[in-house]
């Protein structure tokens, strides 16, 4: 859905509250609340989940073996992150330690093929009219429509990039959306020589223009350095996998989580710990929870997940393409960690580089095409599992009963881990754009902006009921519409 133009109409006095509701261009639906004081300073700002996600409910009950399946309808943008979490956490319950090297690799190129294709989503279709017609366009014209008009080697690549990863999802579990791969203790299917061959055939290109993509953003950078170091930034704590040896690792590893400074807070944190190190808070204005680090208090222990995160945490990445682009990403920090939000999109296009030099080492893994698919052993009452979707850390814990149903579920998503982040975007975008200035649309899009760049699927994090329709508001301090504006 693209933005609505909005006309509040002359400046006014005394206290205000503006909301944008929905949310747009991001995967999901929530909203925004602003306050203005008298003298219209901003001195409240909050991001809304409005709706309601039961599925750690009526997962209760359910046969431990449907979950992987089950639980990815949670949201057609990334269903292969939950079918693979749901399904690494039920093959503990299944008593299996390790999968066979086919599953493993065959559940991993689903996965590198599925952050690819989601990352594509965001940087192209959602944010890219931001970033290359301007936070302040005319709204008709700020959209992917726009984008592909004014830049339409931009648009080649957003469609043919997606379209790629899910081939992969395809090729791997029989469907781009909503596949089958995974069974508790493995997979039921091997890559076919026919589809290996298909996805070689395209793989390079696909890496090159993954870089071409990077090149564009990196001018974006440089054009608005200023922009990009302060819109919507602060310091904070980092929290994603990485591998035994330190390097990024999106499907396994431990959980290390460092400070502003870099500083490591805990450090190979296996899935089954997590409550020790995690403390999910509730607030009575969203439906999404607010988690933050056990050790520290609520004011200083929350995080951010995601591309950003994956880059500050890791020591390094394991591919060379995307290993050299992460040393110069990090340049940015000066010596430190990057903190920019809009950082989030260069650390978004180095992990697409590096999703897609993965996807080539395993289509030239023999190990695609063995015949050993499953293992199993002893039944177990609990699994929990963890993995970085394409929106950073998520996290799937059950307790399966003695007849192999569902008693609980607890799923934190990566759009949770964020959650605090999100918010603090907002009131910084709010008091630094919004404080004195007559409200346009080009303006409220600026908090927008924010949000996006974390890419949040509100759609994992709660489930939508019902038409939405766009909706921004004026009201004063009382209460009393003062004007509105809607799109169905």
């Amino acid at each position: 859905m693209s933005d609505v133009q909005v006309d509040l109409g002359q400046a006014r006095t005394g206290p205000r509250k503006i909301v944008i509701d929905p949310v747009t261009r991001v995967e999901g639906h929530g909203k925004v609340t602003i306050r203005l004081n008298e003298v219209g300073e901003v001195e409240q700002a909050r991001f809304h989940i409005v709706e309601f996600r039961g599925f750690e409910r009526f997962i209760q009950g359910r046969m431990y073996w449907e979950v992987p399946v089950i639980v990815q309808r949670l949201c057609g943008i990334c269903p292969v992150s939950h079918h693979l979490c749901a399904a690494k956490a039920m093959d503990v319950v299944a008593g299996v330690d390790q999968v066979t090297p086919t599953a493993e690799k065959m559940r991993r190129l689903m996965h590198y093929g599925q952050v690819l294709q989601s990352n594509a989503v965001n940087f192209f279709h959602l944010a890219s009219p931001d970033l290359l017609l301007g936070f302040e366009a005319p709204v008709a014209q700020r959209n992917i429509i726009g984008v592909i008009e004014a830049f339409p080697e931009v648009g080649k690549w957003a469609i043919f990039i997606r379209k790629f990863g899910q081939q992969v999802i395809a090729a791997t579990g029989g469907r781009r959306i909503h596949p089958r791969l995974c069974v508790p203790g493995g997979v039921n299917q091997n890559l076919s020589v026919e589809n290996r061959d298909a996805l070689r055939s395209d793989i390079d290109q696909i890496t090159q223009w993954c870089c071409d993509a990077l090149e564009l953003h990196k001018r974006f950078v440089h054009a608005h350095e200023q922009l990009h170091e302060t819109f919507a930034s602060f310091p904070s704590n980092y929290m994603s996998l990485v591998g035994a040896d330190g390097a990024m690792d999106l499907y396994d590893g431990g959980l290390r989580a460092i400070d502003a400074n870099g500083t490591p807070i805990f450090e190979g944190v296996r899935p089954a710990d997590y409550v020790d190190y995690l403390v999910e808070e509730v607030r009575s204005w969203s439906y999404m929870k607010f988690p933050h680090i056990r050790s520290l208090d609520r004011e200083d222990g929350w995080y951010r997940v995601g591309p950003l995160a994956q880059l500050n945490c890791c020591s390094f990445i394991g591919t060379p393409i995307a290993e050299a682009a992460r040393q110069e990403f990090m340049t940015l920090g000066q010596g430190g960690l990057v903190h920019a939000t809009l950082a989030y999109h260069w650390a978004r296009l180095v992990c697409m580089i590096h999703c897609a030099e993965t996807i080539k080492q395993l289509l030239f893994d023999d190990d695609l095409q063995g015949d050993d698919l499953i293992v199993s052993g002893d039944r177990r009452p609990e699994g929990v599992a963890i993995i970085e979707a394409p929106r950073g850390t998520l996290l799937h814990h059950y307790q399966v009963d003695d007849h192999d149903q569902v008693t609980m579920a607890n799923l934190i998503v990566s759009t949770t881990n964020n959650n605090e982040a999100m918010n603090r975007s907002v009131t910084k975008v709010a008091i630094d754009d919004l404080t004195g200035h007559e409200i346009t649309e080009g303006l409220l899009n600026h908090i927008e902006v924010a949000i996006r760049a974390y890419d949040p699927c509100l759609s994992c994090a709660t489930h939508a009921l019902g038409d939405m329709p766009l909706v921004v508001t004026l009201e004063d301090a009382d209460g009393a519409v003062i004007a509105t504006r809607v799109k169905e």
